[in-house]
């Protein structure tokens, strides 16, 4: 087994073998919790097909919604790594689904949104722009609580951060987004779908309840640019289904 990263601890759970980040520390934004398994005395039947379970028909636990299939409606076992799980994990049939579509996010579309896209950056009601380069950083920053809160836990948390840089610089803590558009431009070339030519995003900045906007439109590679979009807009989609857990 490859060494544990600093940071990270192996725990070993009723589902299987995760690797989990200790004492809160860098918590990826788009981690969703284990789910409460349905007790065995409370499924007598396959929650899909409705099979009656018995000494034959055994019944097994989704690892994603934690409801009860009989083996053939659950016998997938693929990628969760939203959950941490070191090795693929036993999922139903629609939680498989799922989990194979995201794992497209975290093989592709991840490593897009680190690597950045240029855009024109407008500031709030600001009429000045500026050209930036825009990526997600996978460096983790520490968020001090108040006093209060460090007695009752010492816990720490960290998230992911979207780096604009240009002459200035400033950060947007992803967590601290509450909406976000993709703007199109029309029909692309050759007559097919809406091409991404940018994004209008609402954040609270930290310290502040008041939100502000924040709009980026596509500059010099806009290929590059409007794949970043699209690669956002799926990370927006896992962070709200995380945050609303």
């Amino acid at each position: 087994m490859s060494a544990v990263p600093d940071g990270k601890k192996l725990v070993r759970s009723p589902s299987g073998l995760r690797m989990v980040p200790e004492n809160g520390a860098f918590n990826c934004p788009f981690s969703l919790d284990e789910p409460q398994w349905v007790p065995d005395k409370e499924c007598p039947r396959c929650m899909q097909c409705d099979t009656k379970f018995d000494f034959i028909k055994r019944k097994h636990h989704c690892r994603r919604c934690g409801r009860c299939f009989c083996d053939k409606c659950c016998s997938k076992k693929v990628a969760l790594p939203r959950m941490c799980f070191v090795d693929p994990v036993r999922q139903c049939a629609e939680c498989s689904l799922l989990s194979q579509k995201e794992a497209e996010f975290y093989d592709k579309q991840l490593k897009v949104l680190l690597g950045g896209g240029t855009f024109v950056v407008t500031l709030g009601s600001s009429e000045k722009s500026e050209t930036m380069t825009c990526r997600l950083s996978n460096n983790h920053r520490q968020v001090h609580t108040s006093h209060a809160e460090e007695r009752s836990s010492q816990m720490t948390k960290s998230n992911m951060y979207l780096f604009l840089d240009g002459e200035s610089h400033f950060e947007v803590e992803l967590t601290r987004i509450s909406s976000m558009q993709i703007l199109t431009d029309g029909t692309s070339p050759g007559g097919g779908t809406s091409r991404a030519s940018g994004m209008l995003l609402h954040y609270k900045p930290m310290g502040s309840q008041d939100a502000q906007q924040l709009r980026m439109e596509v500059a010099d590679d806009k290929k590059v640019a409007s794949l970043w979009l699209v690669a956002m807009h799926k990370a927006a989609k896992l962070l709200y289904e995380a945050r609303d857990q």
